[in-house]
């Protein structure tokens, strides 16, 4: 991660913490408060077109709970399994035709 990447990124965190929208300007002015040397002014437009509208400390709370939250409805559901076990056969298929053709790993 760049200089440019981790002020902006440090900048935005500093907003969200006070309670302040998360701009290009706000950005950029905290950069110069901190004199973070070399930084374009397009790095702070970028991460305000990215985070704008979003809510920054629930980003940061929610960061682990995605993975185990998408794996609840497919043990839930059933059919989920099932088709892994198809997926997987086809795989098995495929490497069972490599094999009849004489193509191995060991040839």
């Amino acid at each position: 991660m760049s200089t440019a990447e981790l002020a902006c990124s440090y900048a935005a965190l500093i907003l969200a913490d006070d309670g302040i929208e998360v701009s290009a300007d706000k950005i950029q002015t905290l950069i110069g408060a901190a004199k973070v040397p070399e930084v374009e002014p397009i790095w702070a437009q970028i991460f305000a077109k990215a985070l704008e509208g979003k809510d920054i400390k629930e980003l940061l709370t929610n960061v682990g709970s995605a993975g185990p939250a998408a794996a609840a409805p497919a043990a839930a559901g059933g059919a989920a399994p099932a088709a892994e076990e198809k997926k997987e056969e086809k795989e098995e298929d495929k490497e069972e035709s490599d094999e009849d053709m004489g193509f191995g790993l060991f040839d």
